[in-house]
């Protein structure tokens, strides 16, 4: 993986100087049982349906996965020249583990996979992404999802 000091320069000066976000305390939840929990991936590796949109430069929004969605029905789209893809091309599920999650369905670990789940491209400014994420949120909820597997990459 390239370092911050290994950045050209420019990019690294600039890289340095973003503002990060602050995230305030949240309330503690007490979750369900892992057993009873409905379960939905959440990518940053740009991965995303064959005949889907490709990401773009610092974008922020994202792409519905289907739960059900074929190994070679996947690319991967993220922009960034320093991403190694060659765990990706190998096997998707080091990007987006849908394979393993549904193992740990069928073997009770979990009480069920997400209908859908969800990719963003993570070489992008996270207020970029914001909008979307609270739009997803909702619709996590409404999918009854209880926990969150979040796949940086």
């Amino acid at each position: 993986m390239v370092q911050v000091d290994e950045f050209p320069d420019d990019f690294q000066k600039e890289f340095r100087a973003r503002v990060m976000p602050e995230y305030g305390d949240a309330a503690f939840v007490k979750p369900p049982e892992l057993k009873d929990c409905r379960v939905a991936l959440i990518s940053t590796a740009g991965v995303h349906r064959r005949g889907d949109r490709p990401f773009t430069h610092e974008s922020g929004d994202y792409r519905i996965i289907e739960k059900d969605l074929a190994a070679e029905d996947f690319v991967m789209s993220h922009v960034s020249t320093n991403f190694d893809r060659s765990g990706f091309q190998q096997d998707i599920n080091v990007a987006l583990p849908l394979d393993r999650l549904n193992e740990l369905a069928e073997e009770g670990v979990i009480g069920s996979v997400a209908d859908y789940h969800y990719a963003f491209m993570g070489a992008t400014p996270p207020g970029k992404m914001k909008p979307n994420i609270e739009e997803i949120s909702r619709t996590l909820k409404k999918d009854n999802v209880t926990a969150i597997v979040l796949c940086p990459v």
